[in-house]
């Protein structure tokens, strides 16, 4: 016995909208999920204003050196890029002539010594005699003469020998500070004259740099204006330093006055000539609002908007709010008009929010 079952064509629409009632049924039953963002909060500070410099690694000295007497060059200890330290011998000359100059000059001094020695003697053995009346006095003034003439005669005969030692010693160039050669303008065998630069020396310690700055910031740089530096392309590390010196003269042509800093710590990085730059951190003695750099959304029409969150009972949502900025410091814009203090704006995930959107809010990052 078969069984019959007929279906009315209501039944079958309902038994073909029944998936679609399930998964909306699915859908109100769970929360609504909004974009996720990441916040921060609108904080009032003092605002301050950053400087961007770019200047220069000096040397403390650099100086081209020559030798002090002429002569040929026969022997030459150094090459570009050679570290040396203070006192070091860079370059001789010939000193054949100089040496045979000194030891005669020095033998004539041993026989001024000896000569100066006798006739001391005498004189001491003819004051003796005095007493007995057994030598004339004119003697003994003759030989009190004699001793003063050969007391000048030696003292001459030093002179000289510390003269022709000196000559001899300037035929040696001595490094006057330490550092690197970076130019050697001489080879073997060259004749070369007092004056004449030979070899350049750079000292590599102690080094600052210079940066030229604008006169309109003059009279805001002081010696303890807060300030970090950088060097070369290496923007992410950043090092502190601290101004040594402001030369409040302004450079005519290009209207801007000197400012030296030194690094708070040594730095193994920095070499004379080196690409420097810097941040100068100024005061302008006033508190605003400010928000994350990461906030601030710039349109090409001139738009400078901020996502702002907005909570209820329903969720957190976004809105669109135009601001005005001010100054940009320490990664933070100052935000002159358009919003409260401790609003929430949004930080991440700002790209493509629309009005009234719901939004989901991440955990700070730390």
């Amino acid at each position: 016995m078969s069984v019959l079952t007929f279906s009315t064509p209501r039944m079958v629409a309902t038994l073909l909208m029944l998936p679609g009632v399930l998964a909306a049924a699915i859908a109100l039953s769970q929360p609504n999920q909004g974009v996720p963002v990441r916040v921060d909060v609108v904080t009032e500070q003092p605002i301050q204003r950053i400087i961007e410099l770019t200047g220069t690694v000096m040397s403390p000295r650099s100086a081209r050196l020559s030798t002090a007497t002429a002569g040929l060059v026969t022997d030459l200890q150094v090459d570009v890029g050679s570290l040396v330290e203070k006192g070091d011998v860079l370059l001789e000359l010939d000193q054949v002539l100089a040496q045979s100059q000194w030891h005669s000059s020095a033998a004539g001094t041993d026989v001024a010594r000896l000569a100066a020695a006798d006739s001391t003697r005498r004189l001491q053995e003819a004051r003796a005699l005095i007493p007995q009346k057994s030598i004339a006095e004119s003697a003994v003034r003759d030989l009190e003469a004699e001793v003063a003439q050969d007391a000048a005669d030696l003292q001459r005969a030093q002179a000289e020998t510390a003269y022709a030692k000196g000559v001899l010693d300037r035929h040696q160039l001595r490094a006057p500070f330490s550092g690197v050669v970076s130019a050697k303008e001489t080879e073997l065998g060259e004749w070369v004259t007092p004056g004449q630069p030979v070899l350049t020396l750079v000292a590599t310690r102690e080094l600052y740099m210079d940066f030229p700055v604008s006169e309109d910031y003059l009279m805001d740089v002081a010696l303890d204006t807060p300030v970090s530096y950088n060097l070369g392309d290496n923007s992410r590390d950043a090092r502190a330093g601290v101004i040594t010196t402001t030369v409040p003269v302004t450079d005519p042509g290009a209207r801007t006055f000197l400012l030296r800093v030194q690094p708070t710590d040594t730095d193994p990085r920095m070499f004379p000539g080196m690409s420097a730059r810097a941040q100068l951190t100024l005061t302008t003695g006033r508190s605003g609002l400010t928000v994350p750099r990461d906030a601030i959304l710039n349109y090409p029409d001139g738009r400078v908007v901020v996502w702002v969150v907005n909570s209820d009972a329903d969720g957190a949502s976004v809105s669109e709010t135009l601001v005005k900025t001010g100054v940009v410091f320490d990664g933070r814009v100052e935000i002159v008009e358009g919003l409260s203090a401790d609003a929430q704006v949004v930080v991440q995930g700002n790209e493509a929010l629309q009005n009234d959107q719901q939004v989901t809010v991440l955990p700070v990052l730390h």
